[in-house]
């Protein structure tokens, strides 16, 4: 079996954040896996029952549309447009891919989609760390902040007294 020479980028580019999941589209699984989106989705639709809706589901229209925007430029190649709205895999829905889809490429793909999306989980949590740190150095920052200002007020105190008559300290005669 040779090994397939995706760059991780590529892949990586083809993974979006939609309602929650990091998901790819059918048409952009179909040319990591060179086969053609209808065929894929034929498999699928073959082996429903391998893709509950955690693992796949359609986008809706709005949700394409605003997948389609980001793209900024339509699929090269000329299709014409799509029927019906593109199919969403989970990543545990991409891995199910690899059992319907029994090609040599398929399961190298896999096999690389399943590394990057393992490399993502650890930067998402690396990144999280940081933030969490970030979070507790600003809540001290923030405290500290309060403290240097009351500082700052005790020292203009001092720099500029009041100009208040001083009471003479000590006893009184009565007269």
């Amino acid at each position: 079996m040779t090994k397939i020479a995706i760059p991780d980028e590529v892949v990586m580019n083809k993974i979006f954040l939609l309602r929650g999941d990091k998901i790819m589209l059918d048409d952009d699984l179909a040319e990591l896996y060179q086969v053609e989106t209808k065929r894929l989705n034929e498999q699928v639709k073959r082996n429903i029952e391998r893709f509950p809706e955690d693992f796949m589901f359609q986008l809706t229209v709005e949700e394409w549309e605003t997948l389609r925007s980001q793209f900024a430029t339509s699929k090269k190649g000329g299709r014409g447009g799509r029927r019906y709205s593109p199919l969403a895999f989970t990543e545990h829905g991409v891995l199910m891919l690899s059992s319907v889809l029994n090609s040599d490429r398929a399961i190298q793909v896999n096999i690389q989609i399943m590394r990057i999306y393992a490399k993502l989980r650890e930067m998402l949590l690396t990144n999280k760390d940081i933030l969490l740190k970030l979070e507790k150095l600003e809540r001290n920052v923030v405290k500290h902040d309060q403290d240097i200002k009351v500082v700052f007020g005790y020292l203009k105190e001092l720099l500029n007294p009041k100009t208040e008559p001083l009471r003479k300290i000590g006893f009184k005669q009565k007269s």
